[in-house]
């Protein structure tokens, strides 16, 4: 079991990164350095860069947050993340008992749980979410409708 990720109380507008490749220290840099996004979107971040987390699958890692209620994105950096344009993976923390009905739980994932950003579109993406300006579900359509299927940032379209 892996240890408990543990976020405070006020950390709602603070992104958590977790890694869990560790196959290249040069290209983790690159996506922390990449995590300020632009002159439009900064982020604050968690980064978790702790080799206990080595291999772990999404799945695991969200059970390492599950307490955490207040978490609407967790972002992972696996072996895909270390390789350019460094995409990061996106996870939706809501659940089936979060929502009102199957059907709102349906819309919420219709492009699925996860997909992939670039660092820089952390900001942009775990902004809006926490502020509920935009749904999880607009920014996997837009990943969805790229070439390579990574969301950038509604900026950079």
């Amino acid at each position: 079991m892996l240890p408990t990720i543990e976020r405070g109380e006020d950390d709602e507008f603070i992104a958590l990164v977790v890694r869990v490749d560790y196959t290249d220290d040069a290209a983790w840099r690159t996506v922390v350095d990449r995590l300020d996004g632009d002159e439009d979107w900064t982020v604050d971040a968690q980064v978790v860069d702790d080799p206990a987390y080595a291999g772990s699958t999404v799945d695991e890692v969200l059970a390492a947050v599950s307490g955490d209620k207040m978490l609407r994105v967790l972002f992972v950096a696996d072996a895909a993340t270390m390789r350019d344009p460094y995409p990061l993976i996106a996870v939706s923390t809501l659940t089936r008992e979060a929502c009102l009905d199957e059907e709102q739980f349906a819309e919420e994932m219709r492009f699925g749980r996860e997909f992939r950003l670039t660092p820089a579109a952390v900001a942009e993406v775990h902004g809006n979410l926490a502020i509920a300006n935009m749904g999880f579900d607009e920014f996997a359509e837009a990943a969805a409708g790229d070439p390579e299927r990574i969301h950038r940032g509604f900026a950079a379209d």
